[in-house]
């Protein structure tokens, strides 16, 4: 069989898991509250009896949906499918820990992506005008990917308690929320903060809904999508790395 004969195979059962992650986990608990209600609620509590203008609102609220969506099924994926006894069967199949990596993935972007589809149909309705709309698009896929690929890592421990997983995301999740511009623009944060600030990739996400929507930005759109491409490069990679070595860890 030729590699790309073999790259198309693994990518449909990359999908066929991406399929079954769907069906299994969109509807769980944890990935409600962490994924939808969470960030609805911090952002209500940041915005009520604040006289902000809802252009400047919106683009944090688009960024902490696709954030909290995109990273709440892919930590827990792993380590209730080591609870269930159902990742030996996936191990035991004619897969490669890329591919099963890479199916986890595809769900959660999947996952984001959708859901923050409704704060911007609902913004829209509302008189938010998308100055760039395939920009924004395009930011999303690309920054809905890459915060799925950081979900991945936050399940590399190889425990079968998905409650662990999501607290230790929580606490990774929360500082990059306040660090990124979302609740103050990154030109009025002191300068340690910005320096801060570069180092989460949300920063940049946020940054381009910023352009798209008030039509300026601390970035030029060219490295807004540059650091989003660079960190999803590297997420991958941790992710990939990691999980082959602790993968065999939960049989």
């Amino acid at each position: 069989m030729s590699d790309t004969a073999l790259l198309f195979q693994q990518a449909k059962r990359a999908w066929t898991i991406a399929r079954k992650d769907i069906r299994i986990y969109y509807y769980k608990g944890p990935v409600i509250i962490f994924g939808i209600l969470f960030p609805v609620f911090l952002f209500l509590a940041f915005a009520v009896g604040r006289d902000l203008p809802f252009e400047f609102l919106f683009p944090g609220l688009l960024g902490m949906v696709l954030f909290f969506t995109s990273t709440s099924i892919s930590p827990a994926v792993a380590p209730w499918e080591t609870q269930a006894k159902t990742l030996e069967r996936l191990m035991s199949a004619p897969l490669k820990t890329h591919t099963i990596i890479l199916g986890d993935i595809i769900a959660s972007f999947v996952y984001g992506v959708l859901v923050s589809a409704v704060p911007v149909l609902a913004g829209v309705s509302l008189g938010i005008k998308i100055n760039q709309p395939v920009i924004l698009m395009l930011g999303t896929l690309l920054a809905g990917f890459c915060f799925s690929s950081l979900g991945l890592i936050f399940s590399a421990a190889p425990t079968s308690m998905p409650s662990t997983i999501m607290m230790l995301s929580v606490m990774v999740k929360f500082p990059v929320v306040f660090i990124s511009g979302i609740f103050i623009p990154l030109g009025q944060l002191p300068e340690w903060g910005r320096v801060i600030s570069f180092v989460s990739p949300l920063t940049y996400f946020t940054d381009i809904g910023r352009q798209c929507i008030q039509n300026h930005g601390y970035f030029s759109l060219g490295f807004d999508f540059l650091m989003m491409a660079a960190f999803t490069v590297l997420f991958l990679f941790f992710a990939l790395i990691i999980h082959q070595r602790t993968m065999p860890k939960r049989i």
